[in-house]
C-alpha cells in the first residue's frame, strides 16, 4: 500500500493543482464508458473527483479500467488537468479539473450492491439498517455524521472554555424508579442481583455538585426500555450539564450561548442572543402543546364568547361544564379547504380525544363579512362580532374545538394547528425558532393509580412561593422547570434541583414513597445532602435530536451511525438475539417461555 497511498483526498483538488502528479484512494461512485474513454467518479468522505482513463492509455491500464465496477475500492495515480470549458461542472467543488489516470490498482472488489449508494436512497429502512455500513457511504449520511462530530466538538469547546469539567459517571448503576423501565444487567458474581443501565446521569451529576465540582458536563449515553414509538431509540445521547450556585437565568443564558456557538461554528447560522420565554400555561392556551412550532404564528384564541352569541349546543355544554372553546383562524385558505379536507383535520383532533372539529368560513367583504358552511347557521347575524373578536378576514377558515375538559380542547386544536403548519408549508426550511417553556406544573394527577406524580422528576425544586402549600394543594405548585423547544420538538429539559433533604422527603411523600422506599431507592443521594449540599441546577439537551433538526431531518435514525429500527432491533447484527445456555448458567438465569 505504501507506493499507492493517497497523497490527496477526493475533495481537495482545484484548478491551481493543474499539472500535479497525485495519488487518490477511494470508492467508485459511478463509471461511464464513452468511445474507448472511461470516466470514473471516485469518492471518499471528502468529496468526488473525476478520473479519466484515456483511449490511448497502456493496455494494462485499459484492461484494469474495463474490470472496474461500482464500489470497488481502488488507488489511482495520475496527473491533474483542467477540464474543457464545456465540461466544467460548477455543482462539484472539484468540477474544474479531472485526473488523467496513469496507474490504477484494485484494492478490494465489491459484490453486487443491495441498493444504489446515492445522496438519498429510496431503499427500505430495514434494508438500509441491515447494510448500514453501505448506507453510511452515501453523501447525506456522511454529512450528517460529520455534522454530529462537529456539534460534539463545539459543545466541548464552548463548555471547557467556560470552566466546565468533562466527568464520566457510571454505566452500571443501581436500578431506581425514574419513569421508564431500566435495562438490567445480571451480575455473575452476585447471583440474583442486577445492575441497571442509566436512564440519565441525574443522581450522579447531583452528587458531583455535592463533591464540589461546580461545573460539570458529559456527552452521556442513556438507556430506556420503552415500547416502540415514533423514532425513539433504546440508547441515545444527551449533553448533560450541571452547575452549582446558580439560578434559572444562569442556566438558560448558558444554553443560549452554547446553542449560538454551536450553530455559528457548524452551520454559520446566527441565533438571537436571547430566546423567547413562554409560560407553560400560555403555551398550552396558545399552541395546545408544551413544544410549540414557532416558525409560523397562528395562535389559538379563547372562543368562550361563542356560547353566548350563538345557538350551537356543543359550545354551550362545554362552557356550562367549566370547559373551553378554543378557536383558530387560518388565514386565506377558505377556498382551499373542502368539507372532505376539513374532515381529515377533524380526524387529527379526534386522536387527541376531541369529539369533533367545528368550522366556518369567512366570506363577504371587509365591511360586510359573512359566515358560511359548517356551524355558521347557529351564528346568523353574528358575523361582525365573531370576526372582530377573532380578528378574522374574508377568505379565512375558522376552526373550533369545545370540550368540558379544557386540556382536551387545547391539545386537540393544537394538534390541528401543528398539522396545518406542515400541510400549508408554513415552516421554512433552514430556519430555527427556539423558545424556553417555563413555569411547569410540579405535579400531575395519575388517574390510573389515583395519586400525584412529579411532572419532570422527583428532584426538581418547587418554586419558593409554593413551599407552604406543597401538601395541601399539589396541583397548583409550579416547579423551577424549563424546557428548550426548537421547531416543535423538545430539545432539552432541566430544572433547579432540591438540595434540602427535608424538602426532598416532602416530595417523596407527596408522590407516595414511604420513608423506607425513599431510603432504599435514593438514600445515597439524600444522605449526601446532609453534608452541605450546594444549591444547583442543570439541563440535558438531546444530541441526537439537536443534530437531526440542524440536518433538516425528521428521524434521529438519520444522524446515528448504527441505530435500531422501530422495534428496537438491529437488522445488521441481529441484536437482540439468544445466548448460549452456558452463559445463562454462569449468570444463574432461567428463560421463562
Amino acid at each position: 500500500m505504501e507506493k499507492m497511498r493517497r497523497s490527496v483526498t477526493c475533495g481537495a483538488l482545484r484548478a491551481e493543482d493543474n499539472g500535479k502528479t497525485i495519488t487518490l484512494n477511494g470508492w467508485i461512485h459511478r463509471k461511464r464508458d464513452h468511445g474507448g474513454i472511461s470516466f470514473i467518479n471516485l469518492r471518499d468522505r471528502y468529496g468526488l473527483t473525476q478520473v479519466v482513463v484515456d483511449a490511448d492509455s497502456s493496455a494494462e491500464l485499459l484492461a484494469t479500467a474495463a474490470e472496474l465496477k461500482m464500489e470497488y475500492c481502488i488507488a489511482v495515480e495520475g496527473v491533474v488537468r483542467l477540464r474543457p470549458d464545456s465540461m466544467v461542472n460548477p455543482e462539484m467543488p472539484t468540477g474544474s479539473i479531472e485526473v488523467a489516470a496513469k496507474k490504477i490498482e484494485i484494492l478490494t472488489k465489491s459484490d453486487t450492491l443491495p441498493f444504489v449508494i446515492d445522496e438519498k436512497t429510496n431503499a427500505s429502512e430495514d434494508l438500509r439498517l441491515k447494510y448500514r455500513y453501505l448506507d453510511l457511504r452515501s453523501g447525506s449520511m456522511q454529512e450528517h455524521l460529520i455534522l454530529r462530530s462537529k456539534v460534539a466538538f463545539a459543545t466541548r469547546q464552548f463548555l471547557t472554555d467556560r470552566g466546565f469539567l468533562e466527568l464520566e459517571t457510571p454505566t452500571f448503576i443501581a436500578s431506581t424508579p425514574e419513569g421508564a423501565r431500566d435495562y438490567l444487567v445480571p451480575s455473575r458474581l452476585y447471583p440474583g442481583k442486577f445492575y441497571a443501565l442509566p436512564q440519565s446521569p441525574q443522581l450522579y451529576k447531583q452528587l458531583l455538585m455535592v463533591s464540589g465540582f461546580d461545573k460539570y458536563f458529559q456527552i452521556a449515553r442513556c438507556y430506556r426500555d420503552e415500547d416502540a414509538r415514533g423514532d425513539r431509540q433504546p440508547e441515545f445521547t444527551q449533553i448533560d450539564i450541571e452547575m452549582s450556585f446558580v439560578n434559572r437565568e444562569d442556566v438558560l443564558s448558558l444554553i443560549e450561548g452554547m446553542m449560538g456557538y454551536i450553530f455559528k461554528e457548524t452551520l454559520k447560522v446566527d441565533l438571537p442572543a436571547k430566546f423567547t420565554r413562554i409560560a407553560y400555561d400560555d403555551s398550552i392556551e396558545w399552541y395546545g402543546t408544551d413544544k410549540p412550532e414557532l416558525r409560523f404564528d397562528m395562535k389559538m384564541q379563547d372562543g368562550s364568547f361563542l356560547a353566548q352569541c350563538g345557538s350551537f349546543q356543543a359550545f354551550k355544554d362545554a362552557i356550562a361544564a367549566k370547559g373551553k372553546i378554543k378557536a383558530l383562524v387560518v388565514p386565506g385558505v377558505a377556498e382551499k379547504y373542502s368539507r372532505k379536507s376539513i374532515e381529515e383535520l377533524e380526524s387529527t383532533a379526534k386522536i387527541y380525544k376531541a369529539k369533533g372539529l367545528a368550522w366556518m368560513k369567512v366570506g363577504g367583504t371587509d365591511t360586510a363579512k359573512t359566515l358560511e358552511g359548517g356551524v355558521s347557521k347557529f351564528f346568523e347575524g353574528q358575523a361582525n362580532l365573531v370576526c372582530s373578536t377573532l380578528g378574522a378576514k374574508p377568505g379565512d377558515l375558522l376552526l373550533f374545538v369545545a370540550d368540558p375538559k379544557a386540556k382536551i380542547a387545547c391539545t386537540a386544536l393544537g394538534a390541528v394547528r401543528t398539522r396545518l403548519g406542515k400541510d400549508l408549508n408554513l415552516c421554512a426550511e433552514g430556519t430555527f425558532e427556539f423558545a424556553w417553556i417555563v413555569d411547569f406544573p410540579m405535579f400531575e394527577w395519575n388517574e390510573d393509580e389515583n395519586k400525584w406524580d412529579t411532572a419532570h422528576h422527583m428532584f426538581t425544586w418547587p418554586q419558593e412561593q409554593y413551599h407552604e402549600t406543597l401538601e395541601s394543594d399539589p396541583g397548583s405548585v409550579k416547579g423551577d422547570l424549563y424546557d428548550l423547544v426548537l421547531n416543535g420538538y423538545e430539545l432539552a429539559s432541566g430544572s433547579l434541583r432540591i438540595h434540602d433533604p427535608d424538602l426532598q422527603k416532602r416530595i417523596f411523600k407527596i408522590v407516595g414513597f414511604s420513608e423506607e422506599e425513599a431510603q432504599q431507592n435514593f438514600g445515597f443521594l439524600t444522605d449526601a445532602f446532609k453534608f452541605g449540599a450546594p444549591p444547583h441546577g442543570g439541563i440535558a439537551p438531546g444530541l441526537d435530536r439537536l443534530v437531526m433538526l440542524m440536518a433538516g431531518e425528521t428521524s434521529i435514525k438519520e444522524v446515528i451511525a448504527f441505530p435500531k429500527n422501530s422495534f428496537a432491533i438491529s437488522p445488521m447484527d441481529d441484536c437482540p438475539h439468544e445466548v448460549k445456555q452456558k452463559q445463562l448458567d454462569e449468570l444463574h438465569l432461567i428463560i421463562k417461555k
